[in-house]
């Protein structure tokens, strides 16, 4: 077990090395999109969940998504030849659903204040 400063340590430095691993070294087209938002390591090291975002519709989400776990193999090793880590996290990619969220609850709140405005402007005249 790690205490829980070092499991942070851990999680960014993954964040950063998964992400450029995604970014340099995947050519697959299905994750040109996509950037690693978290990673949450366990306190024993033994897994790794890490929540990517990517910009599209829902089937561009489901086709990063299966990449990623076909190369979750991959990036592991590579992640084992970068950090020195006696073990190295089994890795589980999640969807970060929140950011998605995020623009959403925005582009409604935009819209709200458009509609707020044009309501008073007609009041106006």
């Amino acid at each position: 077990m790690v205490d829980k400063h070092r499991a942070q340590r851990i999680s960014d430095q993954m964040q950063r090395e998964i992400g450029t691993m995604i970014l340099r070294e995947m050519s697959d087209p299905r994750v040109q999109l996509v950037s690693v938002s978290h990673v949450d390591v366990s306190r024993d090291l033994a897994f790794a969940k890490v929540y990517f975002t990517v910009l599209g519709e829902q089937n561009e989400i489901d086709l990063a998504q299966e990449a990623l776990d076909n190369a979750a193999g991959f990036l592991r090793n590579r992640l084992a030849e970068e950090m020195n880590l006696r073990k190295t996290p089994k890795l589980t990619f999640i969807y970060d659903k929140s950011s998605a969220d995020g623009l959403r609850l925005s582009a409604k709140i935009d819209a709200a204040i458009a509609a707020d405005e044009n309501k008073n402007n007609f009041k106006d005249h």
